[in-house]
């Protein structure tokens, strides 16, 4: 038994990793930038992995490509749902949101993701992991024991590093708000959040907003840590749930990071 958990925990990995990668294309190419995508530091996706070995524990003695379809895309689809309402409420932050898509369930999952899962379910269970699980019962015992516990507290220790970095993000986007809008008033100027409020700024060839625009870099990494400020780059969408004068912080920050 637990040969059979070392060996899920495995599939886990590698589908979280096959997840990071078609996530880290898709938001470079749409930001024209490379992006680290993903909750955690480490080249995974967990929601992925979670999703395939699911898919694999329930679906692998299904052999109707059409019914895998469906089952992966609504099971992807509640997971996925229950991810971002879970996220939303330990962080006051949503992290994606498909508002913009057509036929979408409050921002959370959309039509088009669906459809993307649901292939992705197909190619899983009768392309991929018959390959996967070969070359893993190749993999000795010990080597299966090494393996699992050095990737498990790989794992662990990123979860944590990661939630303590971002657990305060709130409380950090106000310090750095009171920050920039005190050091705007002793300049005799004034500061407005927002991305366009941002790119005005870097236009204006006044004396202050020039040196307001200088030292937003070093008050954004005085005051927001490396967790948060990675996070704010790699999900274009993140929000506040909080205020909505938080979430234009955040997009001030996201392109002024942008012009690095």
């Amino acid at each position: 038994m637990t040969f059979t958990l070392e060996r899920l925990f495995l599939w886990f990995l590698l589908y979280s990793f096959i997840g990071w990668v078609y996530e880290s294309i898709l938001v470079s190419i749409s930001e024209h930038r490379p992006v680290n995508r993903g909750f955690l530091n480490g080249p995974i996706c967990p929601i992925y992995g979670c999703g395939a070995v699911l898919a694999i524990v329930l679906l692998h003695d299904f052999t109707n490509p059409i019914l895998i379809f469906l089952i992966s895309s609504l099971g992807a689809s509640v997971l996925e749902y229950v991810t971002s309402w879970g996220m939303e409420k330990l962080f006051h932050a949503r992290w994606w949101d498909y508002s913009h898509f057509r036929f979408n369930i409050q921002g959370r999952i959309c039509l088009l993701g669906a459809i993307v899962f649901g292939f992705g379910g197909v190619a899983i269970i009768d392309l991929v992991q018959p390959q996967v699980e070969r070359l893993t019962a190749m993999i000795p015992p010990i080597a299966m024991h090494v393996m699992c516990v050095v990737c498990a507290v790989a794992v662990l220790a990123d979860t944590i590093v990661t939630v303590l970095g971002v657990i305060d993000l709130s409380d950090n986007l106000a310090k750095f708000s009171e920050t920039v809008q005190t050091y705007a008033e002793k300049a005799g100027d004034s500061w407005q959040w927002g991305k366009e409020a941002f790119r005005d700024k870097m236009h204006d060839f006044s004396t202050s907003s020039q040196e307001i625009a200088a030292n937003m870099q070093r008050l954004a990494s005085s005051v927001l840590n490396r967790q948060q400020r990675r996070m704010i780059s790699a999900f274009p969408r993140m929000r506040s749930t909080e205020s909505t004068k938080y979430s234009k912080i955040i997009e001030t920050v996201r392109e002024m990071l942008r012009r690095k």
